[in-house]
């Protein structure tokens, strides 16, 4: 499936066609794990979380920042680890299965979780078991778009995939606002006494992604790794795994690419990590309102996500990347300085524009230039790029956001990632399809 081009570098339809299940079913994971990200990580249980569970707004902030840097952290020395294991086994599949299951069973557990600050421990354990179980989840599930087209659609099909996704989330944040936070009579006759209409949402993620995960363990074709057994697949993997990370200093533009995308992931994952709280402490957004937003942002960067998508396969996913980026960081400033509930929410639809193309584009360039039969591996760096400093952007956010009693001061630290990401970005040469 990965030689589909032509030599014009166009692929006929004709070709895609046998295909389109297991291409549609890679897609709808997307779609399927996203309102993980839109209610447990960014929009509904942080706002929850700073309303109702923590001691106060900055408490809040702080403690959600330093669950989100262990949590990075630990991602970032798991993911490409097994992902050289992965690539030296029998698939990646199976490994997915895994960690779709924690994200899962960690999704179901925020039920118990009530509005007291006693507690608060337990929704930190549980997203941040989320978190990890999602983060390293999508190292397995991004390796397998290098086999599923040609070079030609890449962009196109990962950006279709992120615009998916965030329409799933959007989807997922309409059902929890209408059905059962903003409404005198939640479904299921749920009662509102003890948040229980708002701790709902956990296990409402956790059907939603339990449902819409099957099409791709039914039907999308899992390129198998070398064969070997497990105990033989770990030793041959981590000897891969040193042997790459010995090498990679001779791959000076690969590289680079690696430590511009941690940073300037650093920056965007804090933004994600911190938009519900910031919403919510320094706007006084009401968990509906946050929602509300979330919804919005949502249609925005999923309109984004399509659109750049077509942008990256005729300009390159380097320039597609910079553009973003600049945008945000245009963007970003005055949405820090502004005191309107509705400057805020004109800004930060704006915003959400460009979020999906930085993520779409970032990953579609790694799968041009992933040697052939690395890919998990490869990803697993990947992962580790966007995860190894992860943990400095929301210690930095929420420590400065505690010294300076400021949310907003605490999260303009995030512009310089940003900015000097961006600026690592373009020392990397690229032909215009990026195959360095």
């Amino acid at each position: 499936m990965n030689d589909m081009n032509d030599a014009s570098g166009v692929v006929p339809v004709s070709e895609i066609r046998p295909y389109w299940r297991g291409i549609l079913s890679w897609c709808s994971f997307d779609w399927a794990n996203s309102p993980f990200p839109a209610v447990v990580m960014t929009f509904v249980i942080p706002a929850y979380f700073t309303q109702a569970v923590a001691a106060n707004p900055e408490v809040a902030t702080d403690q959600w920042g330093f669950m989100t840097s262990m949590s990075a952290l630990a991602i970032a020395f798991i993911s490409p680890v097994l992902g050289a294991i992965a690539d030296q086994g029998r698939g990646r599949k199976p490994w997915l299965a895994v960690f779709t299951l924690l994200v899962i069973a960690a999704s179901a557990g925020l039920w118990f979780v009530r509005p007291d600050p006693s507690d608060a421990l337990l929704l930190l354990w549980l997203v941040a078991f989320g978190v990890i179980g999602f983060e390293i989840g999508m190292v397995f599930y991004n390796a397998m778009l290098p086999g599923l087209v040609g070079p030609a659609l890449l962009g196109r099909l990962s950006g279709w995939a992120w615009g998916l996704g965030y329409f799933g989330g959007m989807l997922g944040l309409i059902l929890i606002l209408f059905g059962f936070v903003q409404t005198d009579t939640p479904l299921f006759g749920l009662p509102k006494a003890d948040a229980q209409h708002v701790r709902i949402d956990g296990p409402i993620v956790a059907i939603w992604l339990a449902l819409f995960c099957l099409p791709i363990f039914l039907w999308t074709p899992d390129r198998p790794g070398v064969g070997l057994p497990a105990g033989a697949a770990v030793r041959s993997g981590l000897r891969t795994l040193v042997a790459t990370l010995r090498e990679l200093p001779q791959h000076g533009r690969l590289l680079r690419f690696l430590i511009g995308r941690m940073i300037y992931m650093d920056g965007v994952n804090t933004l994600f990590a911190f938009g519900g709280i910031y919403a919510a402490g320094t706007f006084g957004m009401s968990v509906a309102e946050v929602i509300a937003f979330g919804i919005l942002l949502n249609i925005t960067a999923g309109f984004g996500a399509f659109v750049f998508g077509w942008v990256d396969d005729w300009i390159g996913a380097k320039p597609t990347v910079l553009i973003s980026l600049a945008a945000i960081t245009a963007i970003g400033i005055p949405l820090l300085m502004v005191e309107s509930k509705l400057a805020f929410w004109i800004l930060g639809s704006g915003l959400g524009v460009f979020f999906g193309p930085v993520q779409a584009a970032s990953r579609s360039l790694m799968a041009r230039i992933v040697p052939p039969g690395l890919e998990t591996e490869m990803f697993g760096l990947y992962a580790l790029s966007g995860k190894v400093t992860a943990f400095a952007g929301p210690l930095i956010v929420g420590s400065v956001t505690l010294a300076m009693d400021s949310q907003r001061w605490g999260l303009a630290t995030v512009i310089p990632f940003l900015i000097v990401g961006g600026l690592l970005l373009t020392t990397v040469r690229s032909d215009g399809r990026e195959r360095f």
